[in-house]
């Protein structure tokens, strides 16, 4: 039984060369080995499956499909780009499978093993633009404060455990953390006790392709993690191992996506949140909120770890109100005369 070559060498290659992220590189593996489910029934109708990985291939099996990702035509990704259309995916999730081919390909054609990429020939579905979702301060405040004010309602006023203590006490640390840094859920959960420099008020935090920035905490933030690793210490997990993760599950061990995501959608409802909100709307709340109070996009940009300024340029679109107030204030023309 064994994998398929050319993309377990393409997975590293991403991986030690390219420096992507983890998630990505699951991401991109995910993305893979749905394509190659297309491949090898054959352009078939039937469902891709999202996912779900390949059963463990023979040897002859996995040569003849290797074959089969090299001879892909242009042909081929179409109809593939269609039966995703049929199973309901979003332009978003297209987009990235098409982005994830566009990779593969273009490293088999350096690496020489194609002429060229077949994905060339392709263009990239249109994505529609949608604004970001979010906060204003009082419901970033409302979501801020939901880990604690759910253990005194659960506890109906009895005294609070101090297992339930540490656990309320580390999720509004992340909260804090998330909205006071700007972080991606992944760069959180990356997060370990040396990135944290409690003196200078400051975060290491470990990005997008392995890009490393030096973000500001805000006091809240600080003191909600210095909190919060009092709590472990008293629970007997001292936390001064400088490899260690920052924020830790009831076992001592680093949090997980899935674990973060699931408690945060659990406060976001809490906190009776309209629908729509994500744990990723801290983050656009934040630099929505710094623009507002006229910090400069490039900062923005920087603080977000954002490759392209193109990319921080869409949170402009929602601070009109701040717009209106310096047109207000500016414009010799805008203030409005009271009539008699």
């Amino acid at each position: 039984m064994m994998a398929i070559p050319v993309i377990a060498k393409f997975l590293e290659y991403i991986t030690e060369q390219r420096n992507f992220s983890a998630h990505t590189v699951r991401a991109y593996q995910a993305d893979l080995t749905q394509f190659c489910r297309f491949l090898a029934a054959d352009g078939a109708e039937r469902p891709l499956g999202r996912g779900e990985p390949l059963p463990p291939l023979e040897p002859a099996l996995a040569e003849a499909l290797t074959r089969k990702l090299l001879a892909v035509a242009p042909g081929d990704l179409r109809a593939y780009l269609a039966m995703l259309r049929n199973e309901a995916y979003s332009k978003a999730s297209i987009a990235r499978k098409l982005a994830c081919l566009r990779s593969l390909y273009k490293y088999l054609a350096r690496a020489e093993q194609i002429r060229s990429s077949p994905v060339v020939a392709i263009r990239t579905p249109k994505q529609d633009k949608r604004l970001p979702t979010c906060l204003d301060e009082a419901q970033v405040a409302a979501l801020l404060e939901a880990p604690i004010t759910a253990i005194r309602a659960e506890r109906g006023g009895a005294p609070v455990k101090a297992c339930e203590a540490l656990l309320a006490g580390r999720d509004r640390a992340i909260l804090e953390t998330i909205y006071s840094a700007g972080l991606r859920i992944s760069e959180l959960l990356g997060l370990s006790l040396g990135d944290l420099d409690q003196a200078g008020g400051t975060l290491r935090v470990l990005g997008k392709g392995r890009k490393e920035r030096l973000v500001p905490l805000g006091s809240r933030a600080a003191d909600a993690i210095e909190e919060y690793l009092a709590l472990r210490a008293r629970a007997g997990s001292p936390g001064d191992d400088p490899d260690g993760p920052l924020f830790v599950n009831k076992h001592g061990e680093r949090l997980s996506g899935r674990s973060v995501r699931r408690k945060l959608v659990k406060y976001i409802r809490l906190a009776g949140l309209p629908p729509g909100v994500t744990p990723h709307t801290l983050r656009h709340s934040f630099a929505t909120h710094l623009l507002n109070r006229g910090a400069d996009l490039r900062s923005v940009q920087e603080l977000l770890g954002h490759k392209s300024i193109s990319t921080t340029q869409i949170y402009t679109h929602l601070t009109t109100a701040r717009l209106k107030a310096v047109y207000d204030k500016a414009h010799p023309l805008a203030k409005r005369r009271h009539r008699a």
